[in-house]
């Protein structure tokens, strides 16, 4: 896939900014960030390359109250060299979606640095965080108790909301769901900062 923005339809840009969330997908290099990003957009597995930079689209989703939330998802590569832009990406975001490889387990330290560096960044204090575990149709993927486990979880702040989601981009299992509960944690930060303004 290309870098940069698809055309969308025009109803989609006369929506009010503050109707749609800015949504940053992080993971390593082939965890399925992109297969995320383009089922969601497309309902359908779309072949991908590896990310040279960045993909955005704007992407209505209905989600389990029967609500249409849009999500401005911004796709940024993995490699090692991209990685430090990523910071760039999460200023002002609503939320982060870091993707895993279920089945990568060499690589499970690797994917809990980057995810514990990019939440220790102070802009990202409290910004919630969807991990998505991908691949969980393969025989030999971890479970979410051992990626839980791998990634440690557990150290990340206290203010940092997080939930792990089992899923299949290819055919889109988990995906829904996992944004539900990532519209949700959004929501509840959203009210409790107004509610810390008004006590200003």
């Amino acid at each position: 896939m290309g870098n940069g923005l698809s055309d969308q339809n025009s109803i989609l840009s006369s929506l009010p900014s503050f109707q749609s969330f800015h949504i940053v997908i992080l993971g390593l290099d082939c965890a399925g960030k992109t297969t995320v990003l383009y089922r969601l957009q497309f309902n359908e597995f779309v072949n991908t390359v590896p990310t040279k930079g960045f993909n955005t689209e704007k992407i209505k989703v209905t989600l389990g109250n029967s609500k249409t939330v849009t999500f401005h998802f911004w796709d940024v590569g993995g490699q090692e060299k991209l990685r430090p832009l990523w910071k760039s990406y999460t200023r002002c975001t609503d939320g982060i979606v870091f993707v895993v490889d279920s089945v990568d387990v060499e690589r499970m330290e690797e994917a809990k640095t980057e995810l514990h560096k990019i939440t220790r960044i102070s802009e990202n204090q409290g910004v919630p965080v969807l991990i998505v575990a991908n691949k969980q149709d393969l025989r030999n993927s971890l479970s979410l108790s051992e990626i839980e486990k791998l990634l440690a979880m557990g150290e990340l702040s206290s203010s940092t909301p997080w939930h792990l989601q089992p899923t299949c981009a290819i055919i889109g299992d988990g995906l829904k769901e996992g944004l539900e509960k990532l519209h949700d944690m959004i929501i509840k930060r959203r009210k409790m900062l107004r509610q810390q303004k008004k006590k200003r």
